[in-house]
């Protein structure tokens, strides 16, 4: 007896999960529009070859993986002003360095400027500047100047 209420508990749940995803399904957004000029994106990228769409059909997206999977350090807060200073954008930018296994540049010229930008630049071994870059000490943007 006891078999027999298992068996038509597993059976109504079966019956309910399959009414419930054919419910999502008939709910579900409506395809896009075709590609080309009758009102979609068009089907090649912005310079005539193959666009997202071809990436995406024959797997070539799976060659470009992030290093960090979204979600790893989603525990981090990110405030709206980081109060970056001249040191902590001196370990950020040897930082970068390391976690591209460069060992043999370094950072130099680091110093405060008037924006509220700090300026850093990468050098050889023998202090042979190579690029010139500015940290933004409230959000942390990093731009290349030279």
């Amino acid at each position: 007896m006891r078999r027999m209420t298992v068996l038509a508990a597993a059976a109504a749940l079966a019956i309910a999960g399959g009414s419930t995803g054919v419910a999502l399904v008939a709910h579900a957004a409506p395809p896009p529009p075709p590609p080309g000029p009758a009102g979609g994106p068009p089907a090649h990228g912005p310079h005539g070859g193959p666009g997202w769409a071809h990436w995406m059909h024959h797997g070539h997206w799976r060659h470009h993986k992030p290093l960090i999977t979204p979600g790893t350090f989603a525990l981090l807060f990110h405030p709206a002003d980081r109060e970056i200073t001249t040191a902590d954008a001196q370990e950020i930018a040897t930082g970068f360095l390391r976690w591209n296994g460069n060992h043999t540049w370094k950072v130099v010229d680091v110093k405060q400027m008037s924006d509220g930008k700090i300026g850093f630049s990468y050098a050889t071994a023998d202090n042979s500047v190579i690029a010139s870059f500015t940290i933004d000490s409230r959000t942390g943007r990093i731009r290349r100047v030279g």
